[in-house]
């Protein structure tokens, strides 16, 4: 990939090493999943570098116990809860009708894994890829006008290095014909969350707003709760949840990435792309698919998920 993004931070980083200096007093940041797993993590350096911020969550009790234990930490008592189903366009509805203010960071960090049985929801669409991308979809282009307010939004996803074992299979994305596979469905949830990057960040270039997408490696969290939860990665490669919410700190606050979107990163670097799969598991972390990527693939996307969340 030419003019490839390459940081002074590795898989060892940490949410906090990656934002030292970093200042965000007088900003406003939105967590999904703000309150499990690298959400927590994101959410509290983001506080720690002086954001108001607010965690998206299904569960008001955790995200408040989340908030208060973020204070105690922090010292920062700006921290807002606020309820989110992703699966439920209502109650995304709502929260976008009930937010009036600039919006500077977004964070898609919520979502579902290798959910076992095929899952439809109520409008038709397969769990993980309603959860995982066509919430945030509504949640993201609802939220546009205030990202455009905050002159230099920038809007972080969280995909995964899965997305490699799928695309967007166009033609039967909620498994009406072929059999459906956990994993396969996974990938191409996390794939959709890539494109959504590219097709937002060349929509919304003029509005000042960047959309970029990232592995966050391999963390041991509750997302793993349907696969065991255990992880296949090797331990050398394994992360702590504050290392895996670096890259996604990265994106939220470097200052060095302002007016860079549509791109793709894995452990604070932008990911290698690749035309096959990797069979090697240490290129596959750090390998992003082609397809992923594909500007063709991206528009055709955000049209199906347009009409979708109308």
């Amino acid at each position: 990939m030419s003019n490839r993004i390459v940081t002074p931070f590795g898989a060892d980083a940490t949410a906090d090493e990656v934002s030292e200096g970093v200042d965000l007093t007088g900003t406003r940041a939105i967590v999904t999943g703000g309150a499990s797993g690298i959400g927590i993590e994101t959410s509290r350096t983001l506080a720690r570098r002086g954001a108001v911020v607010t965690i998206a969550v299904r569960d008001i009790s955790t995200g408040n116990k989340v908030a208060a234990e973020i204070t105690a930490e922090t010292g920062n008592s700006r921290i807002d809860v606020r309820r989110l189903e992703l699966t439920d366009m209502s109650s995304v509805r709502t929260f976008v009708d009930e937010w009036d203010e600039p919006l500077d960071v977004l964070v898609n960090n919520a979502g579902v894994m290798a959910v076992p049985g095929l899952t439809i929801d109520g409008g038709g669409w397969e769990r993980q890829f309603a959860t995982n991308f066509l919430g945030h979809f509504a949640l993201t282009t609802g939220l546009h006008h205030a990202l455009a307010r905050a002159n230099g939004a920038r809007v972080v996803s969280v995909s995964s290095s899965g997305h490699l074992f799928s695309p967007v299979v166009f033609g039967d994305i909620n498994f009406r014909f072929r059999t459906y596979d956990p994993v396969q469905a996974y990938g191409q949830s996390k794939t959709a969350v890539v494109l959504f990057g590219v097709a937002a960040s060349a929509r919304w270039e003029n509005d000042g707003i960047t959309v970029n997408t990232l592995n966050p490696g391999a963390i041991a969290t509750s997302l793993q709760r349907h696969v065991g939860g255990k992880l296949a990665t090797p331990v050398e490669l394994q992360k702590t949840p504050a290392q895996g919410a670096s890259t996604s700190v990265l994106l939220a606050t470097d200052p060095h990435l302002a007016g860079i979107g549509g791109r793709y990163f894995n452990d604070n670097q932008e990911a290698s792309r690749v035309d096959r799969r990797p069979t090697d598991i240490a290129e596959l972390v750090n390998s992003v698919a082609s397809y992923a990527l594909d500007p063709d693939a991206a528009e055709r996307l955000w049209d199906i998920a347009a009409r979708a969340v109308e």
